[in-house]
């Protein structure tokens, strides 16, 4: 198909739209040629996915720059020539220039085996097979470029947390004396470093979601897992600190609280002798059993404080605490328990009196079945030990024959 000459109205306008397109064009290729993630690829020492893409990335770069000279170059000669005169011999020039296959790259010959015959080595491309190839290459290359750039982005940044906490977690461990916290934080350690070592060399194996990096995704699990672990061990070493630092503090009072213990002990036991006078040991909770002797327990914690034994100070420091709390609790239950069984026994006496009160003003006092009912619940009432049991349903039935009087 022969393409129309430009005549001379027409030539300075299409000349100037090429110039247009290639100051875009030349304005794109060097953002991408100096992109932080092209520079970071190129001086990187790659492997593994991202060594074998960026080898077949980096030689379509290359041959971008090379097409991208070669047209840059015509679109000079057509603009150099469009500033003189416009006789129809420079009209075609630049029509020739902008349509025809004027952008000569040397390609280099095809194998042997599939060579043709006639194959010179050098291939001719028009303007828009010269722009068409360059957009494929383009965005075939902001694709791999973008893609492990936005993992560089989204790693460092975790990376970097990871490493601040452990440098300062790693030197409070390491005076704790915990072989498992020392442990944990020395394979956070090298998981840290296995991690920058693939971000360095292979960033697009953590690369997720296909090639556009629109739709894909960083992987980042395995650093998410190593921020877990190390504030997992940050979480431990602040207990453990503050099991060191308050040890003093918490060992006095624990020893404090053993001396209420017992105080409890004495008390519910006294009140429980007083009651089980009073009151048959039916109607009582079991008598509470001594607190165990702490003596030990307590001495060893003076033992492992001076030692820096600070997990299995923690450790027993919370278990003894746990059962001072629970026999103190359990004594101060069993105290008011019995006490509250004494109360029980003085309230059926004041009950007792007043429906015998009652029973006089209702001129029963001398009933028979009455009296025999009031000396029955009295006489289980004033009687130690008391059978409260008894003595309740006593009451209840000289009430319930005094009210009946009442009709």
């Amino acid at each position: 198909m022969t393409v129309p000459v430009l005549t001379k109205e027409q030539a300075p306008a299409v000349v100037r739209a090429a110039v247009a397109e290639r100051e875009a064009i030349q304005a794109n290729v060097l953002e991408l040629d100096g992109s932080f993630g092209k520079r970071l690829l190129e001086g990187a020492t790659l492997t593994g996915e991202t060594k074998r893409r960026w080898e077949a990335t980096a030689a379509s770069l290359a041959t971008l720059w090379q097409i991208y000279s070669a047209y840059s170059a015509v679109i000079d000669q057509a603009a150099q020539a469009a500033r003189g005169h416009l006789g129809p011999r420079e009209l075609t020039g630049i029509t020739s220039l902008l349509t025809g296959p004027s952008i000569q790259l040397a390609a280099g010959p095809a194998p042997l085996a599939g060579r043709d015959l006639a194959d010179s080595g050098r291939e001719d491309l028009t303007v828009v097979a010269a722009v068409t190839r360059m957009r494929r290459s383009f965005g075939q290359i902001t694709e791999v470029v973008s893609a492990a750039e936005q993992v560089w982005n989204e790693m460092t940044g975790k990376l970097d947390t990871a490493a601040a906490e452990l440098g300062r977690v790693t030197p409070l461990a390491a005076s704790l004396g915990d072989e498992a916290l020392t442990g944990n934080l020395t394979a956070a350690e090298s998981e840290l470093a296995r991690l920058r070592g693939t971000l360095s060399s292979d960033p697009l194996s953590l690369w997720r979601g296909g090639p556009d990096p629109a739709a894909g995704i960083v992987d980042t699990s395995s650093v998410d897992r190593l921020q877990e672990r190390v504030a997992a061990a940050a979480t431990r070493t602040e207990e453990l600190v503050r099991v060191r630092d308050d040890a003093r503090r918490r060992i006095a009072d624990l020893t404090t609280a053993a001396a209420a213990a017992r105080a409890a002990y004495e008390d519910s036991a006294a009140a429980w002798q007083r009651a089980a006078a009073k009151i048959a040991t039916e109607a009582l909770p079991a008598q509470p059993s001594g607190l165990a002797d702490l003596s030990t327990r307590l001495a060893g914690l003076d033992t492992l404080l001076a030692a820096g034994r600070w997990p299995r100070l923690a450790s027993e420091l919370d278990e003894i605490e746990r059962e001072l709390a629970g026999a103190a609790a359990r004594f101060r239950e069993a105290e008011r328990t019995v006490v509250s069984a004494l109360g029980r026994r003085d309230e059926l006496r004041g009950l007792l009196g007043a429906y015998q009160a009652k029973a006089a003003r209702l001129g029963a006092a001398e009933d028979p079945g009455l009296a025999e009912r009031y000396d029955r619940a009295r006489g289980l009432l004033w009687t130690a030990p008391c059978d409260l049991t008894a003595a309740a349903d006593a009451v209840t039935g000289y009430q319930q024959a005094v009210l009946a009087l009442g009709g």
